[in-house]
């Protein structure tokens, strides 16, 4: 496996932390050969930092080896010339671990490494770059010279690999004879599609497992009744409640998106206890995943109902009024007419000051700024508009 570099970047402070020496540390490096002096100044900080040795120097930051060989009064270049591998970078990097107290990795060591990775940390995290660092910090803290970055990595693969084929065969051991032939049938891509947009041959499209990684769609009440279908499909399948009560949510999401970037054809390529626990997965986060979708969906529905009623009921007033102009001098002479002859017939007194059709006007424009105006929204507009889009 090839090492990542190290930190490029660090700052004049970070650099007089990191990469000065102690009195006690010059000590350490040799006194005389340039390129010897930067190679150890250099093996010795970087193996404070991450806790195992530098195998080359492209290992290290060019601007730490120019801050270390401006310490040491030698020339940067020298380090071109220092053999990490040789028996004299052998005997130098024997030195270190004597004068920092650390060991080689032993056997035991690498047993007692397994033992907790696969117990105290797998378990929780399926992350190579995580379980690798995690590893480098069980030998930092117990003063041991880790393994190379090969053998790590491989033996975080393995202790991944031992997990996973816990979590399957436990997973599908869980589920009934039933529970199974279900889930197979979510894959079967034999059954006919009901979806006239599908393809012949689109795998894709052609399964109900296809369907239910689909999104809900447009808002409309077809939206709320796909998704209610696909939740009773999930549901048929009766996983069991305590199906993966011992397995860490992020693990369960990393098996759930494995599940929906596959196409039908591969999830039906894996071994049963692989597949079975992929679609178990899969379906146990999408049954709280379209739940949550419903209920944004009844949101937007019910206030796109109320926001199509009250344009409705707007539209219903509006087209029928006139708006009625001069009101206060209209009322300013119907009052004077009426106290001029208040026993005079208001067809006589005041039709020939105000129109029947004005009066009406004024009817209907107040009605319809008045109280029977929210009435109308939200009694028989919104449930006829309920009505209407059902």
């Amino acid at each position: 496996m090839e090492v990542e570099p190290m930190q490029r970047h660090w700052s004049e402070q970070e650099l007089e932390t990191f990469w000065s020496f102690s009195s006690d540390e010059l000590t350490l490096i040799p006194p005389r050969d340039a390129s010897s002096r930067l190679g150890v100044a250099a093996s010795l900080k970087f193996f404070q930092l991450e806790g195992f040795f530098p195998s080359s120097v492209k290992e290290i930051s060019s601007v730490a080896i120019d801050h270390m060989a401006k310490l040491l009064d030698v020339d940067p270049q020298a380090i071109s010339d220092y053999d990490w591998q040789d028996r004299t970078g052998i005997r130098y990097r024997r030195r270190l671990r004597t004068a920092l107290g650390i060991h080689p990795s032993t056997a035991k060591d690498f047993e007692a490494v397994e033992a907790w990775l696969r117990k105290e940390v797998v378990p929780w995290d399926h992350d190579s770059r995580h379980l690798q660092d995690a590893v480098h910090e069980w030998y930092r803290s117990r003063l041991i010279e880790p393994l190379s970055a090969g053998r790590i990595e491989r033996l975080v693969r393995s202790a991944v690999r031992t997990h996973e084929s816990e979590i399957f065969d436990g997973t599908a051991a869980k589920l009934s004879s039933s529970t199974r032939k279900a889930m197979d049938a979510l894959i079967d891509s034999s059954v006919p599609s009901d979806d006239p947009e599908a393809d012949e041959g689109a795998d894709w499209r052609s399964t109900t497992f296809s369907v239910l990684k689909t999104d809900p769609g447009r808002v409309s009440l077809k939206s709320v009744l796909r998704e209610l279908e696909k939740l009773r499909q999930i549901e048929a399948l009766a996983l069991p409640e305590n199906l993966f009560a011992e397995i860490q949510p992020k693990i369960l999401r990393q098996y759930r998106l494995r599940a929906a970037a596959e196409p039908p054809r591969e999830v039906r390529l894996h071994p049963e206890p692989i597949r079975y626990t992929l679609l178990a997965a899969f379906c146990w986060q999408r049954r709280q995943e379209i739940i949550d979708g419903l209920a944004d969906l009844l949101i937007q529905i019910v206030h796109r109902i109320s926001v199509r009623a009250e344009k409705k009921v707007v539209n219903e007033l509006l087209g029928d009024l006139q708006k009625v102009h001069g009101k206060a001098t209209l009322l300013f002479k119907m009052a004077e007419a009426a106290l001029a002859q208040p026993n005079g017939v208001v067809k006589e007194v005041l039709y020939p000051l105000v129109s029947e059709q004005t009066l009406s006007d004024l009817v209907k424009e107040y009605r319809a700024n008045g109280p029977t105006y929210r009435r109308h929204v939200y009694k028989r507009p919104l449930r006829n508009t309920y009505n209407n889009s059902a």
